[in-house]
């Protein structure tokens, strides 16, 4: 007996009966559910299902991934006839096809080098294409992992046309995902409305407190007692979007700047890491301007 796992996600208007009919029409397909997490949204009215499954049978093999989608497709239609169909969000992915992304930093690396070392060592669930950078500084990181390195230098005058050269690495690399690893450039409002919800941003969780260079200096003058990092789904509102996860770690008095900025900076890996994760895995659904995250 041959067999393919699929991970399902589904957002639509909360009504009485989605699980049973989403479970039943995989049972009628020979499919076997694996894991379930479904939430219903009482302040919004919205429902978010994640399954995993198993699609299995014998003879011919287990039933194709079009004939799952034309089921899910004529299934969903039911879920939206209320409020529209514009309303009625799913996707169906194979386990087996790994999403692909592209890394943009600029000088710091301890998240790059993070990211490169879990895809090695087989703790990220997404195959990094290409490092993007808009400094050449990190490029022999990226020669050691074995991953193209691509540096678009980024000035006042030439901003729209790198931005479209990112746009062609997304296209000619196949990816899906664009990870800014403390990249410090903003991003354009076109460039956040065409990959919304594919680009993902880690930052210190200082703002809006401590803006500008030296952030950890700043938090040491200011005496902070809890510092943290927050990774989320860039949007146009700078620093704003969706969140996907937090870390934080308790301080005192007798921390250093330095000491500081090294515990941030471990923070911020840890929580990137696992926004990555999640998203490739599928566990992250947006509702409206927050997640909702299947751990």
């Amino acid at each position: 007996m041959s067999e393919r796992e699929y991970v399902l996600t589904l957002s639509c208007p909360d009504s009485r009966g989605i699980v049973a009919a989403v479970a039943n029409l995989l049972s009628d397909h020979g499919c076997n559910i694996t894991e379930s997490q479904q939430y219903g949204d009482h302040y919004t009215g919205r429902f978010f299902l994640r399954m995993q499954f198993v699609a299995e049978r014998g003879g011919d093999g287990p039933v194709g991934e079009d004939v799952l989608r034309g089921a899910f497709a004529a299934l969903a239609g039911d879920f939206g006839s209320d409020a529209g169909e514009a309303f009625v969000e799913w996707t169906l992915n194979p386990r087996d096809v790994r999403p692909r992304m592209i890394v943009m930093v600029s000088k710091f690396g301890h998240c790059l080098n993070d990211l490169l070392y879990r895809q090695r060592s087989g703790l990220l669930d997404a195959d990094i294409a290409a490092v993007v950078s808009n400094h050449p500084d990190l490029g022999f990181l990226a020669d050691s992992y074995g991953v193209d390195f691509h540096h678009l230098p980024v000035t006042a005058g030439n901003k729209p046309e790198q931005e479209t050269r990112l746009l062609e690495l997304v296209d000619s690399y196949d990816v899906d995902l664009v990870v800014l690893a403390r990249y410090m450039q903003v991003l354009s409002e076109q460039l956040c409305t065409k990959m919304s919800g594919r680009i993902i941003n880690i930052h210190h969780s200082f703002l809006p407190s401590f803006k500008g260079a030296r952030p950890y200096h700043q938090a040491h003058t200011r005496g902070v007692k809890l510092i943290g990092a927050t990774a989320h789904y860039v949007t146009a509102d700078l620093d704003e979007g969706p969140i996907i996860e937090q870390e934080v770690s308790r301080v005192d008095h007798t921390h250093s700047p330095e000491q500081l900025t090294a515990i941030g900076r471990d923070l911020e890996s840890v929580a990137l890491a696992r926004a990555v994760n999640w998203h490739a895995q599928r566990r992250v659904l947006l509702n409206g301007g927050k997640t909702v995250v299947f751990g």
